[in-house]
C-alpha cells in the first residue's frame, strides 16, 4: 500500500495522477484501464477540491493497494470534509440531450461505469470512497 497527502487543490490533480500512475506501472496496467482510472482521478479529486472544505481549505489522501487473482487496484480518496454521499445522486438520463439533462452528476457516472467497483462510507469524521479496478 502506498499513500500520499496533499492539498485538495484542482493545482495538485496532475501530482495525485502521477502518484497513482507510478504504482500502476508497477503492474503493467493497459493503457486503457489507466486512462479510466487518470479520469475517475479527475473527476473525484475535483469533487473533493471544489466541495469537501468550502469555503475553507483541507487536505486529502489518496493510497494505493493492489490484490492478486484477480489483480486489481483499489485507490481510496479519504477526506475530513463535508459528509457526501457521490453514489446516493441519481444518474443523469444519457437519453437525453446536454440541454435537456439536468446539471451535475455526468462526472460520477461515468467513473460508475469505468470502475469494477466503487464504494463510499463517511467513519470517524472521514468521507471515505473507494474505486476498484481490475487490471
Amino acid at each position: 500500500m502506498k499513500e500520499m497527502t496533499i492539498e485538495a487543490r484542482i493545482e495538485n490533480i496532475p501530482q495525485v495522477t502521477e502518484f497513482v500512475d507510478a504504482q500502476l506501472e508497477k503492474y503493467g496496467c493497459s493503457l486503457k484501464a489507466q486512462m479510466q482510472i487518470d479520469v475517475a482521478i479527475d473527476e473525484l479529486f475535483s469533487n473533493i477540491a471544489h466541495y469537501a472544505y468550502h469555503p475553507g481549505k483541507g487536505c486529502a489522501t489518496v493510497r494505493v493497494e493492489t490484490q492478486e487473482d484477480p489483480l486489481a487496484v483499489t485507490i481510496t480518496f479519504i477526506d475530513h470534509g463535508v459528509p457526501y454521499d457521490p453514489l446516493k445522486k441519481e444518474d443523469p438520463d444519457v437519453t437525453l440531450s446536454a440541454e435537456e439533462r439536468g446539471i451535475g452528476g455526468l462526472g460520477i457516472y461515468m467513473v460508475k461505469k469505468s470502475m469494477d467497483g466503487i464504494e463510499y462510507e463517511y467513519k470517524d469524521g472521514q468521507n471515505i470512497l473507494k474505486i476498484t479496478k481490475n487490471l
